[in-house]
């Protein structure tokens, strides 16, 4: 959930340490830090509770150098947002570490290490790593032995890098569980928890294993596996581009990957759709064997993620006459469920390093599911590595806390998998090409529904001082509901519950009065007489509505009733689109209440703590 860049170079590496940090704030941005060996062979450290323009200023009045550093940014887990909890964390001026993820056992390992004549500064799990390595390097010959000592000890997650006055001029970086990539250059190495870090220095990439120690120095990098094997990974060239995550012309992340969500749909059925139907190749050479022992879909997911998987319930069952489940990674792995012969799992996650998630996928290896099929965003993902098959979504980086693009291109690589498994029973060529033409037609659509961002800028000017909103949905356009009332709780910090419009009378209706907003979703199908009963209730109690309906069902403004008219759209995409207007409408409240779009309080990007 934190962010880490460490450099190793023949020249000051403080600048590129700080450019990461604001290239990975998204992960985390209650206090930021910076170690340095400067040329003297000593460890300079500034902290600051804050963000990381805050440490930049702090380094602008006491600058340090060096050709050998270690950054972090920081989303507490352990200990308040404090100075002192900031990384990086030292011990006795020699040993210097940055960390993500969880370390289980600490409070043993503290005090063990107390008892041992170490003093603690801090209140988070990470101080006993730098003591733990400190006191390892008294007795081994050099400081990737001494890590590979100390995380034989460690219980949890971690990514570690390491650095110490003992060893000058190398960084050692360690991964187990939390994800940690080496980026190489030219008689320089980077290391960070996220390629968008080092972008701007290098396109090459190692991506460390579970298990993996590195011993990086700026001629050249060593790995070794946990049990001090030399060991060999590949190289590889990312496509991204260091302008991929600038601002453009637009105020923040978020509205700009709102906007980007036409093009990245686009991307994501590129290639993948052939005249008329799905080219089943696009899911792994394996696929056509996987899908054909398919008989039911276990999905698993956390909070964006996982609508997308409560819609594609409703895919599965109707279009693909296959039995769906849907859970939450964090409940799935702790309850012991029955597997039923042929079930394919797919996990869904932007980042590919949800912890919940990731750990939920190797319990389905361990209880003996039939097959498993991840849905992410980043080609080389731990999530996607232990996959056996895995579909793209090409959304491209997102930097919002809030996701957007990510979600809608998730929904497009689900119903491409239920078109591919709705063939093996009974979907007819003409009902194929129909639910394709549908795919074909969203970046046009979405497009439009982007030019109504002015209306909806306006109707979010009247939610500014409202406390609680309400949002309605039925069929598919219910886990739109809940995704609508997530983005307004994460950004603009309105309370937002999401309800299917048919439990109304079943205790929400309650809620109801002048000063509670109501957002309803309203398509143009055969529900949607029974979803105008629903809203009569509501009117009859005074509630105020926002109506995001299609142009055909014939809906008209009124003193009670605000209409937002959506583009006619065929009935199984809907809910894509219908999204869009959602995204707009959290965005623009958030603006009007001031709040920090793109970093809420409380909250990170990547998840990969439990």
């Amino acid at each position: 959930m934190c962010g880490i860049v460490g450099a190793v170079a023949g020249r000051d590496v403080v600048a590129i340490l700080l450019e990461g940090l604001k290239r990975l704030e998204y992960r985390g941005y209650d206090s930021a830090g910076v170690a340095i060996q400067d040329e003297s062979g000593q460890l300079e450290r500034a902290r600051v509770t804050g963000k990381v323009i805050d440490l930049e200023r702090f380094l602008e009045c006491s600058p340090l150098r060096g050709g050998l550093g270690i950054a972090h940014t920081r989303w507490a887990t352990h200990g308040r947002p404090a100075d002192c909890n900031a990384h990086p964390h030292t011990s006795r001026d020699t040993v210097a570490v940055v960390h993500n993820g969880i370390i289980e056992n600490h409070e043993v390992l503290r005090e063990r290490l107390e008892n041992l004549g170490y003093e603690f500064t801090s209140e988070t799990d990470t101080e006993v790593v730098a003591h733990l390595v400190h006191y390892h390097r008294l007795h081994q010959p050099d400081l990737q032995a001494a890590v590979r000592v100390a995380i034989s000890e460690l219980a949890g997650a971690y990514a570690l890098g390491v650095v110490s006055t003992t060893d000058p001029g190398r960084l050692v970086a360690a991964r187990l569980g939390s994800p940690l990539v080496i980026g190489v250059g030219s008689n320089e190495q980077f290391i960070a928890s996220d390629v968008t870090a080092l972008l701007a220095v290098t396109q090459h990439f190692i991506f460390l294993e579970d298990g993996d120690v590195a011993d990086i120095s700026a001629q050249g990098i060593t790995l070794y596996d946990f049990a001090g094997q030399r060991v060999e990974r590949l190289i590889k060239k990312s496509e991204l581009r260091a302008g991929a995550i600038d601002l453009g012309d637009f105020r923040h992340y978020m509205q700009k990957e709102i906007h980007e969500q036409s093009v990245a749909i686009a991307d994501t059925l590129e290639g993948r759709i052939c005249g008329h139907r799905i080219l089943e190749e696009a899911f792994g050479p394996a696929a056509r064997t996987v899908l054909n022992d398919t008989k039911a879909i276990q999905i698993i997911a956390c909070g964006t993620s996982y609508h997308a998987g409560l819609v594609a319930r409703y895919w599965f069952e109707a279009i693909a006459k296959t039995p769906c489940s849907v859970e939450v990674a964090s409940e799935f792995r702790y309850r012991r469920p029955a597997v039923s012969p042929g079930t394919l799992v797919v996990c869904i996650s932007q980042s590919g390093e949800t912890a919940d998630t990731l750990a939920a996928l190797q319990e389905t290896k361990r209880l003996g599911y039939a097959h498993s099929l991840a849905i992410c965003n980043v080609p080389e993902s731990s999530i996607v590595r232990e996959a056996e098959l895995a579909l793209m979504t090409r959304a491209g980086p997102e930097i919002g806390v809030a996701s957007t693009k990510a979600f809608t291109c998730q929904l497009v690589a689900l119903l491409l998998l239920v078109i591919a498994i709705a063939r093996r029973n009974g979907l007819s060529e003409a009902r194929e090409a129909e639910l394709v033409a549908e795919l074909l037609a969203l970046p046009v659509l979405i497009e439009k529904v982007l030019r109504l961002d002015d209306t909806i800028r306006a109707l979010a000017a009247q939610l500014v001082d409202k406390h609680h909103a309400l949002y309605l949905g039925r069929g598919t356009q219910y886990p739109v509901a809940l995704e609508g009332a997530l983005k307004l709780k994460e950004i603009s910090y309105i309370h937002a519950e999401a309800y299917p419009a048919g439990e109304l009378k079943h205790g929400p209706l309650a809620l109801v009065d002048a000063n509670m907003p109501v957002m309803a979703l309203v398509s143009n199908n055969e529900l949607l007489e029974k979803l105008k009963s629903n809203l009569q209730e509501v009117r009859a109690r005074g509630g105020q509505f926002y109506l995001f309906a299609d142009d055909k069902a014939n809906l008209q403004s009124a003193a009670d009733m605000h209409v937002i008219s959506i583009p006619s759209v065929g009935e199984v995409t809907a809910p894509i689109v219908y999204t869009v207007p959602l995204q707009l409408l959290a965005y623009h409240t958030a603006v009007h209440r001031g709040t920090n779009v793109d970093q809420p309080r409380n909250l990170a990007k990547s998840v990969t703590v439990e």
